[in-house]
């Protein structure tokens, strides 16, 4: 079984070059490689980017299910107790992000009711932020997270004061948003007349006349065409290339297309991933759409269950190593395999399908639009599998996130 040790092991230097590093040090794609994992190393994703809502809908979790996902900004963790899984394993390769799936598992089990708590990481901009900490969340911390929430950035201030000047704002992809608007703004949009509007119709205009032209602006195809320019992404070179079909479209032509459909495809009564992007924070309305484990309705049960949730700072292969054959029921790999060679894969698959009970889910995201799986990884293994392509592509459509090619579930046989 898994416990709290594995954080012992290797460092997260350590692990990212192991998921990500697969040309040398002195080539320019190593130098690449590199220079994506010393970035990755801090904050990323002060929000995850994959629909909660999608996910639980592939993976029919149930109050037997034991589940492994990856942790990231720690949001659909914390959603998917609204599902009352029997466990779930959150591993991440980033210790950043396992201090925050543990401040908000804190937070969870030790603010006594909605409002603070949605306070707190909802809204992530009121100075009274740092009282709540202080007082109920730092003493049932774990050393090393308070350590880390407790520590000062490169500006002097506590970390954890981030949660009184908009969170959402800092981290990679935060800077990475920011920094966005102010480039669309420079080249004459403004993505944040996105939030005003009323219907689809009117996003629909929006973006016609404020974002889609900045696409064709010779800058920002300049950059975008650098495989660098997407680590606020979180975007790795071997993903980047993915991404663009390996050089067959520009990069600007790729993001047009999924910043459209983020900011048309769906309404924006019902997608938080658009107001992260184009509002920078969530909104503040009394029916403001929100990820499940932010909802009133669902706090109890979040509270109640966040003791069912193991965080551990581990490479998922390691993590499956050391866990019994057949006895997970779900996994939620998020978009991790578009960083890894054949080799990697075939082991990943390996030890899913050696841990998988019969009728265990998998689902991830691709870049580009088909599954990665065939063809790379040993047919032998696939043939456990059932790819769902109907069911993925109809679930694809209501993906709210919008900026990945393809969502894929695999069931394992029975």
């Amino acid at each position: 079984m898994t416990n709290f040790a594995r954080t012992l092991e290797p460092s997260s230097a350590d692990l990212l070059g192991e998921a990500v590093h697969q040309n040398g040090v002195l080539s320019q794609e190593g130098l690449l490689e590199r220079t994506f994992t010393f970035a990755f190393r801090s904050m990323v994703y002060p929000q995850i980017w994959e629909d909660p809502r999608a996910d639980m809908e592939a993976l029919q979790l149930t109050p037997q299910s034991r589940m492994m996902t990856i942790a990231s900004g720690g949001c659909n963790v914390l959603s998917y107790l609204t599902a009352n899984p029997a466990r779930i394993y959150a591993v991440d390769l980033n210790e950043t992000h396992i201090a925050l799936l543990r401040l908000k598992l804190a937070a969870a089990q030790h603010l006594p009711v909605h409002a603070a708590f949605h306070r707190f990481f909802a809204g992530a901009h009121d100075h009274r932020n740092a009282r709540l900490y202080a007082d109920l969340i730092a003493p049932n911390l774990d050393a090393e997270s308070r350590g880390y929430w407790e520590g000062r950035d490169i500006s002097g201030r506590r970390r954890i004061s981030r949660f009184g000047r908009n969170f959402y704002r800092y981290g990679l992809l935060g800077r990475f948003i920011s920094a966005g608007h102010l480039i669309a703004k420079a080249l004459g949009g403004d993505p944040a007349k996105i939030a005003t509007a009323k219907n689809r119709e009117e996003q629909r205009r929006i973006f016609d006349t404020e974002l889609a032209p900045l696409f064709d602006k010779p800058l920002l195809r300049w950059a975008t065409s650098n495989r660098a320019s997407l680590f606020g992404l979180g975007i790795p070179p071997a993903q980047y290339d993915a991404l663009c079909n390996n050089g067959q479209r520009h990069m600007a032509d790729v993001l047009r297309e999924r910043v459209e459909r983020l900011a048309t495809g769906f309404d924006l009564n019902d997608n938080y991933f658009a107001w992260q992007a184009f509002n920078r924070a969530y909104d503040a309305g009394q029916t403001a759409p929100l990820p499940p484990y932010l909802e009133k309705q669902h706090f109890a049960e979040v509270k109640t269950r966040a003791n069912r949730v193991t965080p551990l700072r581990a490479n998922m292969i390691h993590f499956l190593r050391d866990e019994p054959a057949e006895s997970l029921d779900a996994y939620s790999l998020l978009d991790a395999q578009d960083w890894m060679d054949d080799a990697t894969l075939n082991t990943l698959w390996r030890e899913i399908t050696r841990t998988a009970r019969p009728g265990a889910r998998v689902i991830f995201r691709t870049a580009g639009e088909e599954t990665i799986l065939p063809g790379r990884v040993d047919g032998t293994l696939l043939q456990s599998w059932t790819y769902e392509r109907d069911r993925s592509a109809e679930i694809f459509t209501r993906d709210r996130s919008a900026i990945y090619g393809g969502f894929h579930l695999y069931i394992k046989a029975e």
